[in-house]
């Protein structure tokens, strides 16, 4: 699982849309550190692209986990998210839901204080 892991995680820098590095040496996603942003996406959904997006433009460095043709990740992201659908969305340890879930709380001017808050 190594190597598939090393293909499907990646770590996003700011503004970017290509990987910054593999992630696949670090811990897994319910060990995240309260200040990571994680995504479990995948490839072409609309609604992935659309978050993918808007943590692109507000220059959030996050970790997305693909679950593209991998039924082990999809499981565990159901497990942890009790949810199947993607993207399913973590700031800190707060699970956001998806991607309405993630525009509401732009809308409503609460996002930049969640990811303000898990970076102090």
């Amino acid at each position: 699982m190594g190597f598939m892991m090393s293909l499907r995680t990646r770590l996003f820098a700011p503004g970017g849309a290509e990987p910054m590095s593999d992630v696949s040496d670090m811990p897994g996603p319910q060990s995240a550190d309260r200040h990571d942003v994680v995504m479990y996406s995948t490839r072409y959904c609309p609604f992935c692209m659309r978050a993918r997006a808007l943590l692109q433009e507000k220059n959030v460095r996050y970790r997305e986990i693909a679950v593209d043709g991998n039924p082990e990740l999809r499981r565990e992201m159901a497990v942890r998210a009790g949810h199947n659908t993607v993207p399913q969305i973590w700031i800190g340890e707060q699970h956001i839901g998806g991607c309405d879930e993630l525009m509401a709380l732009e809308r409503q001017g609460r996002l930049d204080d969640l990811l303000g808050a898990a970076n102090e």
